[in-house]
């Protein structure tokens, strides 16, 4: 298949069961960059075996990693997945019908829709697991990743085109692997709010369930996912939840913050 002038960027860390299939998936890319962050899994022999290039970094944050990647890069539009996401063959056709047309354009970046599947099936009506818009396809001169350490967006000026075909996202393989990745994207969320010196809003706790869960279960249409769609408006709420719990603990006992961090390391979910 031809190549495109076009990188595409995976930050990885422990991804061995995933980072193939992701890196397959852009057949056309030119260069494809895997920015690791010191997997002790076969992650970085897979992605080599699969035509990556491997860069090391330390953790820095979600934003920051992708600002540093994007340095890294030899093309100047870049394609960012996670490795638990995959263009889907009508989106990789898409993308080299209309990429010719878009490196050659003054566009600052092109969103992607994103398909979720949950629990092993696709979600059909959950709002923001169905057709969820995603600035991923980015010149790197026109657009940066804010520095957040967790929920990072792209940031840039002018519009943006929107791409048909959906690309596919594996979110979380097992509810365990759900129940970690809300541990540390809560503790990274936290973190954020302490340096910037969030005031705690404790009396916002007794409704931050209820309206969450109301929000994603109805107004998103979750329940029309049956149990799936239940179990999901079930576990955003719980983080909604958690997350202030934990940031009030974190005012009130500093200590708190370098001992959850430690725990978190030795289970291999803090980096």
């Amino acid at each position: 298949m031809p190549t495109l002038p076009l990188t595409l960027v995976v930050i990885t860390h422990n991804e061995a069961d995933t980072i193939g299939r992701c890196l397959d998936s852009v057949p056309f890319a030119a260069e494809k960059l895997v920015i690791d962050s010191g997997s002790d899994d076969d992650t970085v022999a897979i992605a080599q075996a699969h035509g990556a290039r491997v860069v090391q970094q330390d953790w820095l944050g979600f934003g920051a990693q992708r600002n540093f990647a994007t340095t890294q890069c030899s093309h100047t539009w870049i394609l960012a997945l996670d490795a638990d996401e995959t263009l889907t063959p009508e989106l990789a056709i898409e993308l080299q019908q209309r990429l010719p047309e878009l490196i050659t354009s003054d566009a600052p970046a092109a969103y992607l829709r994103r398909s979720t599947i949950y629990m092993g099936a696709p979600m059909r009506w959950y709002r923001p697991a169905v057709g969820e818009k995603l600035a991923r396809l980015y010149h790197r001169d026109r657009a940066r990743w804010t520095d957040a350490r967790v929920h990072e967006s792209l940031r840039f000026d002018g519009d943006a085109p929107t791409l048909r075909a959906p690309f596919n996202h594996i979110n979380n393989p097992t509810l365990p692997h759900k129940q970690l990745k809300v541990l540390r994207y809560a503790e990274l969320k936290c973190r954020d709010w302490l340096e910037k010196g969030k005031p705690v809003r404790m009396w916002q706790a007794p409704f931050v369930f209820a309206l969450a869960f109301i929000k994603d279960y109805l107004f998103r249409l979750a329940f029309m996912d049956g149990w799936r769609g239940f179990m999901i408006a079930h576990t955003a709420a719980s983080y909604a939840i958690y997350k202030r719990m934990r940031y009030y603990e974190m005012r009130h006992n500093p200590e708190s913050v370098d001992r959850a961090a430690k725990l978190l390391t030795r289970h291999g979910i803090d980096r």
